[in-house]
């Protein structure tokens, strides 16, 4: 979903507000709640509504369905690289002030996509928005948390929760409505009137209770390197299956700087005194597992929610409003299992219950394997729903296992650094799994192609067949055949793709119980949960 996505952990929490501030009551309550919701709703909609598009998108501006791809992967690179800076910039300008300004520059960048007429200039714009979303999910759960009594804090984040979970359910099915019926220009156009009712809702209810500013330096160093490393990784990652990866002297550039960057950056941050990243909470058993956990586990989980649909609209022939219905349902379990969660997670044990969550991911994995290019609708939409299931057992639990044990004032920074992992990674492993679908796609056609020669009795059979049935010319009926073997070694690329997915999920789960017993922290982990 977003590609931050529903029920995903969020970024540094803020500082926390003024003991004097009371929560808010009545009408004021109700209308501050919605407007930080649609905050969240327009940030996590975003994340999602283009990934049906991107075929859409990809054919009007002159470019390959690859490149294309480009417009979710760097949106989720940059909001990586913005998650750390959300606590700096907190007590820098003011909670609801970075909140607001955030929601306007969301709104500009939003604009600049729409206007786009090519792909660096769409590209650059999806960075920009990418970047001031970062502050939006913390600030949003933060300013939430703020408007009710502690007594409610439960409830705050089961309507928070469920808001952010309506996003991946809306995004493809929207996404693909408007780039159906009008252009694929609006799926951006529709934040700016939502984002301008929620800044001027929120201004006029939250100005009274900004969190006080003070002036701070910032890692400048250690913000230049992670982004140094960040990205140039990430246009590697993009361009190498273009490139032919090593076999190009800017794919080895490319990985020699990201090295570099990434060995200076970690020596950097392990040796400042106030680093943009604390690196040193991987020395906690439950950060780490946790932390690795997650992030392989988003990264699998977010690639697949983008190839799935560009599948569907490429090979089977789907309007990218078919496919976004297709892969709407997703959602549905976990909105409705959302506040059920809240009741389960004080009285269970986190390890069971993600380990649940990864069995369950594994058994949609598997399903969506043995897919063929005459699947219908309904097996493709089960696998979907229920999908739903272990979404809604995913993050949560994993958040407290890697809070656990934490002193209060590192919390913030563990969750930062766990979630910049996690959307990195989301980034990350969606270039690696349409490099790996490439990969297999050739091994697949390669090896059909060897069955298509004038001495397999079913090759001329199948030509002779096109020939007379449809009345095409040797050459023509060979170009058909083409076609449908093409489709073949996609489809058997892409079940190697979910095949080797379900099995990730299945090898992690000993990372969950390398950790300790998440206890005493799990309204920690929701005030951290995105």
């Amino acid at each position: 979903m977003d590609h931050q996505n529903p029920a995903t952990p969020a970024s540094p929490a803020p500082p926390a507000r003024p003991a004097e501030l009371a929560p808010l009551t009545g009408g004021k309550l109700a209308l501050g709640t919605l407007a930080v919701a649609l905050a969240t709703f327009m940030n996590v909609l975003d994340s999602s509504i283009a990934n049906v598009a991107i075929p859409t998108i990809s054919g009007n501006l002159g470019v390959s369905v690859d490149e294309g791809t480009w417009v979710i992967t760097l949106f989720a690179a940059a909001n990586a690289i913005a998650i750390p800076l959300t606590g700096w910039l907190t007590q820098r300008i003011g909670q609801v002030r970075l909140f607001v300004t955030s929601i306007l520059l969301f709104a500009f960048s939003s604009w600049l996509c729409g206007i786009a007429p090519n792909l660096p200039i769409l590209l650059a714009a999806r960075i920009l928005q990418g970047a001031v979303a970062g502050p939006l999910i913390p600030l949003s759960q933060a300013l939430l948390l703020s408007s009710y009594p502690k007594a409610k804090a439960g409830l705050a984040l089961s309507l928070w929760a469920m808001t952010a979970t309506v996003g991946p359910i809306a995004g493809p099915a929207l996404g693909g409505w408007i780039t159906d019926r009008y252009s694929w220009s609006w799926i951006f156009y529709i934040n700016i009137p939502v984002a301008m009712f929620a800044a001027a809702v929120t201004w006029a209810l939250y100005k009274e209770r900004e969190t006080p500013s003070r002036k701070l330096s910032i890692d400048k160093v250690g913000l230049l390197s992670l982004i140094a490393w960040v990205a140039s990784l990430q246009i590697m990652l993009d361009k190498g299956k273009d490139l032919d990866w090593f076999n190009s002297p800017v794919i080895v550039c490319l990985a020699v700087f990201a090295a570099l960057s990434f060995v200076f950056f970690v020596i950097w941050e392990l040796t400042e005194k106030n680093p943009i990243i604390d690196l040193r909470l991987f020395k906690g058993r439950n950060f780490l597992g946790g932390t690795v956990a997650i992030s392989v586990a988003y990264a699998v989980f977010f690639s697949n929610l983008v190839l799935l649909p560009q599948w569907m609209q490429q090979f089977l022939g789907y309007r990218s409003v078919d496919a976004g219905i297709a892969t709407a349902p997703l959602g549905i379990f976990a909105v409705i299992l959302a506040p059920v969660m809240g009741k389960i997670m004080p009285k269970s044990d986190s390890r069971v219950l993600a380990t649940l969550a990864f069995i369950g991911f594994a058994i949609v994995f598997f399903m969506r394997s043995t897919y063929n290019t005459e699947v219908d609708l309904w097996t493709l939409v089960l696998p979907t729903l229920l999908q739903g299931i272990p979404t809604a057992l995913f993050f949560v639990p994993l958040t407290a296992i890697i809070l656990s044990g934490l002193p209060p004032e590192k919390i913030p920074a563990a969750a930062g650094l766990s979630n910049f992992a996690r959307v990195f990674m989301g980034a990350a492993g969606t270039a690696i799994a349409s490099t790996a679908w490439n990969n297999r796609t050739i091994l697949h056609h390669a090896r059909l192609a060897e069955q298509t020669s004038i001495n397999n009795p079913a090759f001329t059979d199948s030509i002779g067949q096109l020939q007379t049935v449809l009345g095409l010319t040797a050459q023509q009926a060979q170009a058909r055949f083409e076609v449908t073997l093409n489709s073949q070694a996609y489809m058997l690329g892409l079940n190697d793709v979910f095949w080797m997915s379900a099995v990730i999920f299945i090898a992690i789960i000993p990372l969950i119980w390398l950790t300790k017993p998440a206890k005493g922290q799990v309204s920690d982990a929701a005030a951290a949960a995105h």
